[in-house]
């Protein structure tokens, strides 16, 4: 008889799967790296700013030392930007980091989380590592039901994630609807607002949620440099907050969670108006370009308002996995989500147009 070590909650997790890399798709299929085109993680096409890797060479000949553990600089350049004091901000290894600290800093095992069905499967997987009880709430047109959200909050609840824009459906919710949510929720439930996917909102729907965490002491947003900053590598967010929460994400938080290269190049980044304004720019052409040829196809889509779409490519429940090795086989690799419960689904990341159109001509051969 084997023994079993740590509880049950925590072997029940099945880990995160993040999108295939291009070198093990080139090896489980004989393909040419070179060829291959990648429309999987939601990363920024235009890869890093300029900006971002002239930064980081300069700090390569301090890596013999360990970060700066309170980020200062880079707290300076956040707070630079969004108008906020240092203290009210904790950096993260990627914002993935921030949503895991949160249910460890908020939630006891027992107590609840609610969270939107479709929504980023790591609120799940927080909510389970901590032993928590999950409560998730049915979707509303792929996207958040706020009003049954606000009633699923129970005596119990600690802690309500909230994506927007949402991954993997791309739904957005109106900044009034946000609001009304905040005023709802009781304050010992903190809501974390998860927003990866800001940046490539049209300037008619940007909201300033900065000033509802000045507002709301329960607020946590968070924000990543992972999509529209082309940092993903560098696996580095931050989280705005007032000081009752961040001094208790600070207290939990690996100490040097974000490396010295990540922090020069997110302040490059983040001072990188012009790169920022091109992929949010080049994001809208690619959308429009996928989306054309969905509609061309009489494919169902997701209107979506991140960097990726959600297209329905069949009716049964293989045809997600179906279509999708399909596409892994001609050198093109997308998002299968059957582990959202969209099994007919799959979700495209908007890349360069050379790239948006080889997956096109593979989907349309696949579907003929």
């Amino acid at each position: 008889m084997s023994i079993q070590f740590g509880p049950d909650y925590v072997r029940a997790i099945a880990p995160y799967q993040g999108g295939k890399p291009i070198a093990e798709v080139a090896r489980e299929f004989g393909l040419d790296e070179a060829k291959i085109i990648k429309l999987a993680s939601n990363e920024n096409p235009l890869g890093m700013p300029e900006s971002a890797k002239q930064a980081m060479l300069g700090a390569m000949a301090d890596l013999g030392r360990y970060p700066d553990a309170n980020g200062f600089e880079l707290k300076q350049a956040i707070t630079g930007k969004y108008d906020v004091p240092a203290e009210w901000i904790t950096l993260g290894n990627g914002s993935n980091d921030i949503l895991e600290l949160a249910a460890h800093a908020f939630v006891q095992p027992g107590q609840s989380v609610v969270y939107a069905e479709f929504s980023f499967a790591v609120y799940a997987l927080a909510t389970q590592a901590v032993g928590a009880r999950a409560i998730m709430v049915a979707a509303k047109d792929y996207g958040h039901d706020l009003d049954a959200m606000a009633k699923a909050i129970t005596t119990d609840t600690r802690l309500v994630f909230i994506a927007n824009p949402n991954n993997p459906t791309g739904t957005f919710i109106p900044a009034a609807d946000i609001a009304a949510f905040l005023a709802k929720v009781p304050q010992n439930v903190v809501v974390v607002l998860d927003e990866a996917y800001n940046e490539y909102l049209a300037p008619e729907l940007q909201y300033e949620s900065i000033a509802w965490v000045r507002q709301y002491p329960n607020l946590l947003v968070s924000r990543t440099l992972s999509k529209a900053y082309g940092l993903a590598g560098l696996r580095i967010g931050f989280g705005i907050a007032q000081p009752a929460i961040t001094d208790l994400l600070n207290r939990i938080r690996q100490p040097f969670n974000v490396n010295s290269a990540a922090q020069a190049a997110a302040i490059a980044a983040l001072n990188d108006s012009a790169f920022l304004q091109k992929s949010a720019r080049l994001n809208a052409e690619g959308y429009k370009q996928l989306t054309e040829a969905f509609d061309a196809m009489n494919l169902e889509y997701v209107r979506s308002y991140g960097n990726f779409v959600l297209v329905r490519v069949g009716n049964d429940d293989g045809a997600g996995a179906r279509i999708n090795l399909e596409l892994l086989k001609k050198g093109v690799i997308v998002r299968p989500v059957g582990n959202y419960g969209l099994p007919q689904w799959l979700r495209i990341s908007i890349g360069l147009p050379e790239e948006n159109a080889g997956f096109i001509d593979a989907l349309k051969s696949i579907l003929s």
